[in-house]
């Protein structure tokens, strides 16, 4: 649940337990646990600028002033504000096309090259009297040291010829994002509103400032709890905060409104609904640079592949909790959002398909796939000590047990006892398994085949030729082990036990 602001409790809202914030997030999911981002096209519109990083180390102390002499290394340029957003929906698989207004200068090409490399298709106005904005901060060990701001305002004339591309690009947009940092890109943004809700396009809205009634209209907007209590005053209790942003709301005629409240997670507030919280999910912050991007950019493109608004929030929010743990302004892709689901609520049951993909994860994190298979009719002491034993031949163990028709073939009639689903559930909660997964056929050598596990693994009276499977391993390299039961352990003779003694 999310911590309540000190000294309150929670009011007029929803305790959101993982069960909860499992079935939001797996309303329209496709496999693997993303949605269909590859289907999504978002369009982003709003102020664009370079983020500039120099690096190096900070060991002594100027004589010259009371500040620290870097000792340069390196350096690195990284689209920022509204590019970094069309940056992050691009890492996610989806079709992203960014408006904005740049400089005719070094720094407006370097951003141009770097998007177009991420393939993000940019309609880049070229002012003849500002320069791009760039961020230019020094890093030492992992820490700000100091930020250079260069900027100028735009002029209106500026503005006006971006209208034109941005009207054409929404015909060919699922959702519009308004990133504004206030530095005058969209001082027309009700026209841009206005023409996105002709078109029945949701608008989702980072806003900047004090006026938030520029933004009337648009489908949701993503304040963090500063700006938002900037507005409306400070919240002493979840229940002010709730009816402060219902009211809100109300008054920007917005089907929602979502507070991002750094280390107390977030709150989505919509019209009809009592609040839904989620909690941060941030394990190690090092950085909030471009925090609030990758929230917008994951939650318009979760919106432009048919996501409810809640389940777009549970991934805008496990995408906050990765991006704060790296250093400046950073894109989350596809892969890395998908291995965050899988490690909060994708362990346990899955289908093949399922299975593939998240085995693809573990292996580019690096990781060692473990494999068994039996039946686990009765779960028993040899069969856990069996298990721990696997599990601790790798990264991740995959467990993968006969169906019931396959079981009756094998164990003849009367098996099995318990059927597939209370099977898998049970070998789902011993923490030894990471996932779980059913075959219909005599052996696994099909799943065998699609997984390529690193270690093989069977338990009890064998020798490694005769393990099923164990020639396909070693042909690809792979390691096939026998492990033992723990003694007077075995399913059949528990089942006759209870049989004869009954």
């Amino acid at each position: 649940m999310i911590a309540p602001l000190k000294g309150f409790e929670l009011a007029d809202s929803r305790e959101i337990s993982m069960t909860a914030v499992n079935s939001a997030s797996n309303q329209h999911r496709s496999v693997g646990g993303l949605p269909a981002f590859f289907k999504a096209r978002v369009l982003v519109v709003g102020d664009v600028m370079l983020d500039q990083y120099w690096y190096g180390k900070a060991e002594r102390i100027s004589a010259e002033a009371p500040v620290p002499v870097v000792s340069f290394s390196g350096n690195e340029d990284r689209p920022g504000g509204a590019a970094n957003v069309a940056l992050n929906v691009a890492a996610l698989g989806a079709a992203s096309t960014l408006a904005g207004i740049t400089g005719d200068d070094e720094a407006g090409r370097t951003l141009a090259t770097r998007l177009a490399a991420a393939n993000v298709l940019c309609h880049f106005c070229s002012s003849q009297q500002a320069p791009t904005i760039t961020k230019l901060r020094i890093i030492s060990q992992r820490q700000q040291l100091l930020r250079v701001d260069s900027e100028k305002p735009f002029s209106a004339e500026d503005v006006d010829n971006l209208q034109a591309p941005v009207l054409a690009a929404l015909d060919a947009a699922d959702v519009l994002v308004l990133s504004d940092y206030g530095k005058g890109t969209l001082s027309n943004v009700q026209t841009l509103i206005s023409a996105a809700r002709a078109r029945r396009l949701p608008v989702v809205v980072d806003p900047k400032g004090l006026d938030f009634s520029r933004y009337h209209g648009a489908t949701v907007m993503t304040p963090n709890l500063s700006e938002f209590e900037a507005v409306v005053g400070h919240c002493a209790s979840e229940q002010e905060l709730i009816s402060k942003g219902q009211l809100l709301r109300t008054q920007l005629d917005m089907q929602a409104l979502l507070i991002t409240r750094g280390e107390h997670g977030m709150t989505l507030l919509q019209a009809g609904q009592q609040a839904f919280h989620l909690p941060a999910q941030a394990l190690e912050v090092f950085d909030v640079t471009g925090a609030g991007d990758t929230v917008v950019a994951v939650l318009a493109a979760a919106l432009a592949a048919g996501e409810s608004l809640e389940s777009g929030t549970v991934l805008a929010n496990l995408a906050a909790g990765l991006v704060v743990a790296k250093l400046g302004t950073a894109a989350i892709s596809g892969p890395e959002l998908r291995r965050a689901i899988n490690q909060q609520n994708g362990r346990g049951v899955m289908t093949a398909e399922q299975l593939v993909l998240a085995v693809q994860d573990a292996r580019a994190q690096g990781e060692k796939i473990v494999f068994t298979n039996g039946c686990f009719d009765i779960i028993h002491a040899g069969h856990v000590g069996y298990l721990s034993q696997a599990r601790a031949l790798g990264h991740r163990l995959v467990v993968a047990i006969n169906n019931d028709d396959s079981v009756r073939r094998l164990k003849g009639a009367g098996r099995p006892i318990n059927p597939v689903d209370r099977r898998m559930a049970v070998l789902a909660g011993l923490s030894a398994v990471d996932w779980v997964v059913s075959f219909a056929d005599d052996t696994p050598e099909t799943l065998l085949q699609l997984i390529r596990p690193d270690v093989l693994v069977k338990g009890g009276d064998y020798r490694l030729d005769q393990v099923v499977g164990g020639e396909f391993v070693h042909s690809y390299g792979g390691e096939v082990r026998v492990l033992d039961f723990l003694d007077n352990c075995s399913t059949s003779a528990i089942v006759e036990k209870v049989r004869t003694s009954g």
